[in-house]
C-alpha cells in the first residue's frame, strides 16, 4: 500500500533527518512530502537541503516551502530583509555553508543547485485523498488554490476548524514544544521543535503512525490516535 508520509520542520537538524529517514525506510512507492522550513537554526541547513535534493532525486518527494525559505531568498535579493533573516536563525545557515569552520560563510558560498532547488522546486500545498499539507495554516473555509501567502505560510496554529474539502491538515510551522503533534480531529501539527531539543517527526497519515528522531540519534514511533491537543 502507497504510503503518504510527510515530515515537519527540519530546521537544519541534518542529524536528526538522517536518523528519521533510517527510521522510517522508505519505500519506493512512498510519497514523501516535506513541510518546509528546512535552514536555519539548528547547525547544518547546508547538508539538510543536500540530502532533499538527493531524496528527489530518487523518492517521490513533494517538497513544500516554508517562511524561513521565504526570508532567505528575499534577504538575498534585498538587503533590508537581512538583518531580520539572520537573527531568525539565517546566521546559522550561512555559517553552515562555509569554507572552513569558524567562518561567517556568505550568500557567495551557496551551490547554485541549492538556490534553483528553493527557487523553483518548492509547492505551496500538496493533497491526496484523505489529507493536504501545507506549511502553516490554512483558511478553513477558502479552496486551498484561494490562501494567501500570509496564512500558508505564516499564520500560527491556533485551534483549527475542519477545512471546506473536508480533509484534515498536515502542517508545522507552530513549534510542540511538548516533542508531540499537535491534533484534534481537524489538523495535525508536526513541528515537534527538532532544533530547540525536541524531535523530528514523520507521519504516515494512512495508518496514523508517527517515527521521531533528534539530534543524539534517538527514535521513537508513537500513534496519532494517543494524541491529543496540548501544545
Amino acid at each position: 500500500m502507497t504510503r503518504h508520509l510527510a515530515i515537519g520542520d527540519i530546521h537544519g537538524c541534518f542529524s536528526a533527518l538522517t536518523a528519521l529517514v533510517d527510521y522510517v525506510d522508505l519505500r519506493s512507492d512512498d510519497t514523501l512530502v516535506t513541510l518546509g522550513d528546512y535552514v536555519d537554526r539548528g547547525p547544518d541547513s547546508a547538508a539538510v537541503l543536500g540530502l532533499i535534493i538527493e531524496l528527489a532525486k530518487s523518492h517521490q518527494l513533494v517538497a513544500l516551502r516554508g517562511n524561513h525559505e521565504i526570508m532567505m531568498l528575499d534577504s538575498r535579493e534585498s538587503k533590508s530583509w537581512l538583518n531580520s533573516w539572520l537573527q531568525y536563525g539565517g546566521e546559522a545557515t550561512l555559517r553552515s555553508y562555509a569554507r572552513a569552520n569558524g567562518e561567517p560563510g556568505s550568500f557567495g558560498d551557496i551551490p547554485d543547485a541549492h538556490i534553483d532547488f528553493l527557487e523553483n522546486e518548492l509547492h505551496a500545498y500538496y493533497e491526496c485523498e484523505t489529507h493536504f499539507f501545507v506549511h502553516a495554516n490554512v483558511d478553513a473555509s477558502a479552496e486551498l488554490e484561494r490562501q494567501s501567502d500570509a496564512t500558508l505560510y505564516w499564520r500560527k496554529l491556533g485551534e483549527p476548524q475542519r477545512h471546506c474539502s473536508g480533509k484534515i491538515m498536515v502542517c508545522g510551522h507552530t513549534p510542540q514544544k511538548s516533542g508531540l503533534p499537535f491534533n484534534n480531529s481537524n489538523a495535525i501539527c508536526i513541528d515537534t521543535f527538532a532544533y530547540g531539543g525536541g524531535w523530528l517527526s514523520c507521519l504516515d497519515v494512512e495508518s496514523g503512525t508517527i517515527w521521531q528522531a533528534n539530534e543524539l540519534g534517538e527514535k521513537r514511533k508513537l500513534a496519532i490516535e494517543n494524541l491529543g491537543s496540548a501544545q
